[in-house]
């Protein structure tokens, strides 16, 4: 389950599904191929590659999902199938985006790139509402603008118990041994004081992103997906993004161990595009729109905040939610946009399959009926249902 073997001269991968990404990329650091995976290197491949999958190389390739080339797949009567392209497509096609819903994966088959090192790490910057502004502006504009597919961000902000910490901290990559000069400018203009960006192998990389694993921690994760606002209505938008995000979070910050964190992250067409030419996902997500993916976490200690917390996680996403439909009712946000939730990034309460659309959510549900007649892991496993 925590194989890994590679064709060096193909680039084709054969994963297990129990490795994290971190494991991943060490086994083929040194052989010249990497995959496209996730950002932070204790998540697990299983789960990610089956929800979409964000990557710093999405830009280019996808994501994670799109460069799968087969499953194998042990359905609910233990029958062993392979799921490809030209075999089993429908169950290809869902597996893509569609979660534990239909079959135990023992083995993923994916189609590896190209890896020297990169320059990646992280900036951070202490807060302040022109900072805010500021940064708010900066990940907006590089949504539209960037036009290098090896360049990628995370613009985060967090808070923790009584604003002891209260900054930014920015994910930075490149693909390549240097960086071109102004790729970052809009970031770095802003003056850090802390930057721990530099030349190393993707393997470090991802090893070196475990330092946001909070142990011992309670962790919550929600996510909406937004239009991109145009240049006009950025500071309305995004502000009143973030000024919801902060008035919510500081209603928490007495929970003990409480860390409150924003990411904006980028989701450009380019994403899309990548996806589709590699083939069929069920996000399914239109290529001629620039988004943001906005992921919420909360991290806390004591158990007993549960249900406190699930009800503050709930009115953070929904309170994006409703903003976005207020302005595209006001021509603040474009309206008719396709707004998928990304599942990586889902909190329990939200209606994954429901912001689907509608004819790959009817596939997911009529695949799952297919090969789970029974229903056995519709009603004894977690996670959303079609």
């Amino acid at each position: 389950m925590d194989s890994v073997s590679v064709d060096t001269a193909t680039g084709v991968i054969t994963l297990g599904p129990g490795n994290r990404l971190d494991e991943v990329a060490a086994k083929l650091d040194g052989t010249g191929w990497t995959f496209v995976g996730g950002r932070i290197g204790h998540t697990g491949v299983g789960g990610l590659a089956v929800g979409g999958g964000l990557s710093y190389l999405s830009t280019q390739h996808g994501w994670a999902a799109s460069s799968i080339l087969e499953f194998e797949v042990v359905l609910a009567n233990g029958t062993v199938v392979r799921a490809s392209e030209s075999t089993n497509g429908d169950l290809f096609k869902v597996l893509k985006g569609g979660g534990n819903n239909f079959g135990v994966v023992t083995e993923y088959v994916v189609q590896g790139y190209r890896q020297g090192d990169v320059v990646g790490g992280n900036l951070a910057f202490v807060r302040s509402e022109e900072t805010d502004r500021r940064m708010l502006k900066a990940v907006r504009d590089w949504t539209e603008w960037n036009t290098d597919d090896r360049a990628a961000v995370i613009v985060t902000a967090e808070r923790a118990n009584l604003n002891v910490v209260d900054s930014w901290i920015l994910f930075l990559f490149y693909d390549g041994e240097e960086v071109p000069p102004g790729t970052f400018d809009n970031f770095t203009d802003i003056g850090p004081i802390v930057n721990t960006v530099r030349r190393r192998s993707y393997a470090d990389l991802l090893a070196w992103s475990n330092w946001v694993v909070i142990k011992g921690s309670v962790v919550m994760i929600g996510t909406e997906t937004v239009p991109l606002p145009g240049a006009g209505s950025q500071d309305a938008v995004m502000g009143g993004f973030h000024d919801h995000w902060r008035n919510v979070s500081g209603s928490v910050l007495d929970v003990p161990g409480i860390v409150a964190s924003i990411a904006y992250q980028p989701f450009p067409k380019r994403i899309a595009q990548a996806a589709r030419e590699k083939g069929v996902d069920l996000i399914d997500a239109d290529d001629d729109v620039d988004r943001l993916i906005i992921e919420m976490n909360y991290s806390f200690i004591p158990q007993s905040e549960y249900g406190r917390m699930a009800d503050t996680m709930e009115a953070t996403y929904t309170g994006i939610r409703e903003r976005v439909v207020e302005w595209q009712g006001e021509g603040l946000l474009p309206s008719n946009v396709y707004l998928p939730i990304l599942m990586s990034y889902g909190f329990y309460r939200q209606d994954y399959f429901a912001r689907l659309k509608p004819q790959n959510a009817a596939l997911a549900r009529a695949v799952a009926s297919q090969v789970d007649p029974d229903g056995m892991f519709r009603d004894r496993t977690g996670g959303w249902k079609p």
